[in-house]
């Protein structure tokens, strides 16, 4: 019996590590997204150029699966060069002092739908984030499968010590607090050697 027992132990173990894989964020087609209203009646939009990530211990429905992921503040970029020099200062990210957006979590899935779970760190303030998934889904390639996800968002800046800001005479403010992330994610698997 022990012997039977040990036998099916083994090969749901070795099934379970079959079927889970690991991934990487193709950088070529993936982009990191922001925006946030600017004096209440527009959106400006931004996004980083320079970013990483990983998935983990994945299984096929990426239900549980390990994330972790980082950006470069410097590589910020909203089609405006002076904006993106005020961004990368004090009175928002303060690229020098914080250099990272970082991101440390999982992917669950709920009923039907993908959510990313987890820590999610900015100018050294960590919080509790919950942000909707798509999978978008998995497909085979001669270079190997592939896997996609638009992730999405909101965050309150102020809640990451990033308060800048001046009232308007209308009312309002010039930059909004919430801040909408939006992911395009294409991850490439891991082969071995």
């Amino acid at each position: 019996m022990k012997k039977h027992l040990s036998t099916l132990f083994i090969v749901c173990f070795s099934f379970t590590a079959w079927s889970q894989s690991n991934w990487v964020i193709d950088k070529n087609h993936s982009d990191i997204g922001f925006s946030a209203v600017h004096m209440v009646i527009s959106e400006v939009t931004g996004e980083f150029k320079d970013f990483d990530g990983t998935v983990s211990n994945a299984p096929d429905d990426f239900n549980g699966a390990k994330v972790e992921f980082s950006a470069k503040v410097s590589s910020i970029n909203t089609d405006n060069e002076r904006r993106d020099n005020h961004l990368k200062g004090d009175d928002f990210f303060n690229a020098e002092q914080f250099p990272e957006v970082k991101f440390s979590g999982k992917i669950v899935k709920e009923a039907d739908k993908h959510y990313l779970v987890g820590l999610f760190t900015m100018r050294d303030v960590t919080k509790d984030i919950k942000f909707d998934v798509k999978h978008n889904g998995t497909i085979p390639t001669r270079r190997g499968r592939k896997a996609g996800f638009k992730i999405s968002g909101v965050v309150n800046r102020f809640d990451y010590g990033v308060k800048f800001n001046r009232a308007l005479e209308s009312g309002g403010l010039v930059v909004s607090e919430d801040i909408t992330i939006t992911c395009n994610i294409e991850l490439n698997e891991k082969t071995e050697g």
